[in-house]
């Protein structure tokens, strides 16, 4: 039981002195107690499956967030530049592909990252997240959206999930789940 804590103790010790910003060893001490206390009080709920370790799609997922970013601080500037106050802004549906709360928060995260966009609510029930974002100016800007989030979707799965997640998604984006939900 200690053995599975111990990378959530290291992390929380890593967070605390960076937090502190000095490495000294009552710095060490200190976040070695406050995250024995942190676990003990508030402990995790046991995972039912491991996460895969991808690295390759990891990094994949990295670089096109970082890609995505760029694109997207470009496209905020632009509309803010070309519009100002008068810029427009939507609520987009869009299918969601994993059910794993773990794809689901990745992917939440991932899209809070990119500027002008940010996920309002997630339906695990009915399948679906709204995504709202800036620039929507008519039916073609609300499908981009949309494809772009099934695009991102499927690198988050693919980069979190496992082998039966990512076929469930490539099964739903053949069976054409691009459409409004």
């Amino acid at each position: 039981m200690i053995r599975r804590k111990l990378p959530q103790l290291f992390w929380l010790t890593v967070v605390w002195v960076l937090l502190w910003g000095t490495l000294t060893p009552a710095t060490i001490v200190g976040g070695i107690i406050v995250a024995a206390l942190v676990t003990w009080l508030f402990p995790l709920p046991p995972m039912r499956d491991s996460v895969p370790f991808r690295p390759l799609r990891l990094l994949g997922l990295a670089g096109f967030l970082a890609f995505d970013l760029l694109r997207s601080a470009v496209d905020v500037a632009w509309e803010t530049v070309l519009h100002g106050p008068g810029a427009r802004a939507g609520i987009v549906a869009v299918p969601l592909l994993s059910g794993s709360a773990r794809a689901v928060a990745l992917l939440a995260g991932s899209v809070a990252l990119t500027p002008g966009s940010y996920v309002l609510q997630i339906d695990r029930a009915r399948g679906t997240f709204w995504v709202y974002t800036l620039g929507l100016r008519g039916a073609d800007d609300v499908e981009r959206v949309r494809r772009a989030m099934l695009v991102l979707q499927r690198k988050v799965i693919a980069a979190v999930g496992t082998a039966g997640e990512l076929a469930d998604c490539d099964r739903g984006l053949a069976a054409g789940t691009e459409k409004t939900p």
